[in-house]
């Protein structure tokens, strides 16, 4: 007989729970009225979009690479991500932002910029993954899935490095922004390598961000300032 032990969730993860269950459910039926290269496309476009929120333009960089060298089909109207010219620009990027969060204090002011970024790259990187469906659906799965995923991953991250600056004054910052550059690099080669496996990791590296999230004492400060506001 197997035995499966039980697991204590916390309020929480009960109420992500049975926010996300109806979301879920209409996923599902979704998986099961479309063709699996679909499916696999949209499952691509989810672990490129969490790469997204670890750092914006490695994904868009993995991308353009994957696309040149065959590896991965865009979707109608994303063929411009890759080109050369396109491979260049995000290379540039990758770099610049690589490097901006390097400097000292910076990196905090880079993630009141690079939050709606990450957003919108998540929505546009599932978008162009998304295979031959309406545009109405292909925009909707792109905003709540790659645009939702990027932007857990990213509060996460904006949380982390909030709790450094905090506790060791900015000195462990080089620190995160390096653990979020290697998780950038290998979720976007596991997105495009192995998007079954990746999809898994990102699920369990998103419960990690939605619960240091609701543990931070940033991201609470930030609630209780807009309550005592709007009083």
């Amino acid at each position: 007989m197997l035995f499966v032990p039980r697991m204590r969730m916390s309020r929480t993860s009960k109420c992500w729970v049975r926010l996300c269950r109806p979301r879920f459910a209409a996923l599902a039926d979704w998986i099961r009225s479309n063709d699996m290269e679909t499916v696999l496309g949209l499952i691509v476009g989810i672990g490129l979009s969490a790469a997204c929120g670890f750092r914006v333009f490695v994904p868009l960089m993995g991308m353009s690479i994957a696309a040149l060298s065959g590896h991965i089909t865009l979707g109608s109207g994303f063929e411009w991500i890759g080109t050369w010219t396109a491979l260049l620009a995000f290379t540039t990027a990758t770099v610049l932002e690589i490097g901006t969060y390097y400097v000292p204090w910076v990196d905090n002011m880079m993630d009141a910029i690079m939050t709606p970024a990450a957003i919108v790259a998540g929505t546009i990187v599932t978008a162009s993954m998304v295979g031959d469906v309406s545009p109405f659906l292909r925009w909707s799965l792109a905003v709540i899935a790659g645009g939702g995923v990027a932007g857990i991953v990213q509060g996460g991250t904006v949380a982390l490095r909030a709790g450094s600056s905090g506790t060791t004054g900015g000195a462990a910052n080089p620190i995160v922004s390096t653990m979020e550059m290697i998780g950038s690099i290998l979720v976007t080669i596991l997105a495009i390598v192995l998007p079954i496996l990746c999809l898994l990791a990102v699920i369990w590296i998103c419960y990690k961000m939605i619960t240091k999230m609701a543990r931070s004492a940033f991201i609470r400060n930030l609630f209780v300032r807009k309550q005592s506001a709007s009083a």
